[in-house]
C-alpha cells in the first residue's frame, strides 16, 4: 500500500509535539536525557534537584471541582431564568394570564403599604426584597445561638377546677361572674367591672378589700369575657353584643336598679359601649387607665404621635396585625400566653413601664394574682377570643366619644320652626351622656398614655379627669387601698355603710301578693 505524499505520517507528528528540530529515527528516545536538556532550557529546577514538578494535592483538586460546579450551576441558573422569562411570564402566557387578576386586588389592598418606602425606591423591586429579608430575620430569631441564654421562666400554668358562678342569658350561653362586697339585699350600690385583655373575672378590683366594700355598700361583680375563663364563647361577637352581656348579667344577678359601671386599661371599650347602647340602665362610669382605638380618626396629629411614640415597636407591630391580618395573631399568641408557661407581664405585651410599675410587677402579692388571673384567663385554650378582643380596639366602634358630650338637639321641620327655635327652648332637648364620668390617669403611665386621656377630655368636657402624679399603668389600681378610696369617694360621696331594711325579694313580694289575695277572699 502507497503512502499518500504530502501528509506527514504518524511518526513525524509525534516528533514534531516533542521538539520541532529534532526527527524521529526509530532509535530508542532517552527520557532521561531529554528531561535533563528541557530543564536546562527552562532554566527550572526542583528543590531536590530531581527537576519533577509539584505534585497535585487533594485540596486543590476539591477547590477546582467546586469551581467547575459553580459556575455549571451558574450558568444553568440563567438559563432557567431565560426560559422563565421567555415562556411563563409573558404576558401571553398560561400563568400569567390565571393570576394577572387576583394579583391585581391583592396589590391594590397593600397599595397603602407604599407610603412606607422611600421616594426613590420602586416597589416591585424593593418588596420582594423586603419580604426575602423578612423570612430570614423569622428564621433568625428561630435558631438562637448557643451563647443566647433565654429568658427566665417563672411558672408553668396550671388547670384549675371550676369556681365560678354561671347564670344564662337570653340566647342560651352561660357568662361567669364573681360576687364581692355586700349582699344583693343590703347593697347601696352596685358595681359592674369587666375586665380587660389578659385578664378574667377574678381580677375586679385588684386586692380591695371586703371592709371598704362595706364601708360604701358596694356589690362588686366582676365577669368573664366571651370566651374567656369560664364563660361561653359569642359567634357573632361585637361591641353591641358586648354590652347587651352587661346588661343581660346584671338582670340575671338581681340588679334591678341602675348601676355603676367601672373600666380598667382595654376593658374600658366594653364600659363605653354599654353608656352608648344602655345609658338608661347606668347610674354613672370609672374609667382608670382607659385605652381607647389608637386608629381614631377623631384624635389629632399630635394626640396620636404623642400615643404611638411611647411604645415598644413590637407593640405597633402587634396593634398592625390586629388591623389588617389578624389571621398572624394566633401564631404570637400560642408562642406567649397560650403556650403553658408563665413569662413576665411586661415581655408577653411588650409593654413600657416606668419605674412604680416595674416595682409592683416584683411585689409576691401582683405576682400570686397575675398568675391565678392569667390561668383563670386562658383555661379554655383558644385564641379565638384573644383575637376577637384585639380586633375590638382597633377597628371603628360604630360610634364617637363625642356622642357623650352634652348637648342640645333641636328638632327643626322647617325655617319658620328653625327661627322659632332659636327665641323658644320648647322644641329642643339636652343629650349626651348627663351622668358623672370620672376617669383615673396615671402621669407616668406609659400602656395608656396620658394623650389617650386628654383626647376623652376633649371630646367629653364634662368628663372628670384625675391625673395622678408618678403613678403609672398598674400602680394605681393594684393592690392601693388609697387608690381605691379615692374610686369610691368620687363616685359615691361620704360612705354610708350597707342598707340596713332589707329589700324586698320577688319570693317576699309574692307571698304578700299572695296573703293579700287570701285576706281578701275571706272578707
Amino acid at each position: 500500500m502507497e503512502e499518500i505524499r504530502g501528509v506527514p505520517t504518524w511518526q513525524e507528528e509525534l516528533a514534531s509535539l516533542v521538539d520541532a528540530g529534532m526527527r524521529y529515527d526509530g532509535a530508542p528516545i532517552d527520557l532521561t536525557a531529554a528531561t535533563e536538556i528541557g530543564s536546562k532550557r527552562s532554566g527550572f529546577a526542583s528543590v531536590d534537584g530531581s527537576g519533577s514538578e509539584p505534585k497535585e494535592t487533594l485540596k486543590d483538586q476539591v477547590t477546582g471541582f467546586m469551581k467547575s460546579w459553580g459556575e455549571m450551576l451558574l450558568d444553568l441558573a440563567k438559563g432557567c431564568k431565560d426560559i422563565v422569562q421567555q415562556t411563563v411570564v409573558t404576558e401571553d402566557s398560561f400563568v400569567v394570564q390565571k393570576l394577572k387578576k387576583p394579583a391585581a386586588k391583592v396589590s391594590k389592598k397593600l397599595s397603602f403599604l407604599n407610603e412606607y418606602l422611600p421616594e426613590d425606591r420602586d416597589p416591585i423591586h424593593a418588596w420582594p426584597v423586603i419580604f426575602f429579608v423578612f423570612l430570614l430575620a423569622l428564621a433568625a430569631l428561630s435558631f438562637s445561638p448557643e451563647d443566647d441564654k433565654p429568658v427566665p421562666v417563672i411558672k408553668k400554668l396550671r388547670l384549675h377546677p371550676s369556681s365560678g358562678t354561671r347564670v344564662q342569658l337570653p340566647d342560651g350561653r352561660y357568662i361567669a361572674y364573681q360576687e364581692l362586697g355586700v349582699s344583693a339585699e343590703r347593697a347601696r350600690y352596685s358595681l359592674v367591672t369587666p375586665h380587660s385583655f389578659l385578664s378574667s373575672r377574678l381580677a375586679g378590683i385588684p386586692g380591695v378589700k371586703k371592709s371598704l366594700l362595706v364601708e360604701y355598700g358596694v356589690r362588686l361583680v366582676s365577669y368573664d369575657l366571651p370566651g374567656f375563663g369560664e364563660s361561653d364563647p359569642h359567634r357573632g361577637r361585637n361591641l353591641s353584643s358586648s354590652a347587651s352581656d352587661i346588661i343581660n348579667l346584671a338582670a340575671a344577678v338581681g340588679i334591678d336598679e341602675k348601676f355603676w359601671l367601672l373600666g380598667y386599661s382595654t376593658g374600658s371599650m366594653h364600659t363605653w359601649t354599654a353608656l352608648k347602647y344602655f345609658p338608661e340602665k347606668i347610674a354613672g362610669a370609672a374609667m382608670v387607665a382607659p385605652v381607647i382605638n389608637p386608629y381614631e380618626p377623631s384624635m389629632s396629629k399630635e394626640e396620636m404621635v404623642k400615643t404611638w411614640e411611647q411604645w415598644l415597636t413590637k407593640r405597633k407591630f402587634m396593634y398592625f396585625l390586629a388591623r389588617r391580618f389578624p389571621i398572624l395573631l394566633p401564631f404570637f399568641y400560642r408562642r406567649t400566653f397560650l403556650s403553658g408557661k408563665l413569662d413576665h407581664l411586661d415581655q408577653w405585651m411588650s409593654l413600657s413601664l416606668g419605674e412604680k410599675d416595674k416595682l409592683l410587677l416584683k411585689d409576691p402579692n401582683f405576682q400570686e394574682l397575675y398568675q391565678r388571673n392569667v390561668e383563670e384567663c386562658v383555661r379554655q385554650g383558644m385564641t379565638k377570643p384573644f383575637v376577637e378582643e384585639a380586633m375590638l380596639q382597633v377597628s371603628n366602634w360604630g360610634f364617637t366619644l363625642s356622642e357623650f358630650r352634652t348637648q342640645k338637639k333641636c328638632t327643626t321641620s322647617g325655617v319658620l320652626s328653625w327661627l322659632m327655635s332659636m327665641y323658644s327652648e320648647a322644641e329642643c332637648e339636652l343629650i349626651g351622656f348627663r351622668k358623672p364620668i370620672h376617669i383615673w390617669q396615671g402621669m407616668d403611665d406609659q400602656v395608656a398614655p396620658l394623650s389617650m386621656s386628654e383626647y376623652i377630655s376633649r371630646m367629653i368636657p364634662e368628663a372628670t379627669v384625675h391625673k395622678i402624679p408618678n403613678e403609672g399603668h398598674f400602680s394605681f389600681f393594684y393592690f392601693c387601698d388609697e387608690c381605691h378610696r379615692q374610686i369610691f369617694n368620687a363616685l359615691f360621696g361620704e360612705p354610708k355603710g350597707q342598707l340596713e331594711k332589707v329589700k324586698d325579694t320577688k319570693e317576699d313580694l309574692m307571698e304578700t301578693e299572695a296573703r293579700k289575695d287570701t285576706t281578701t277572699t275571706k272578707g
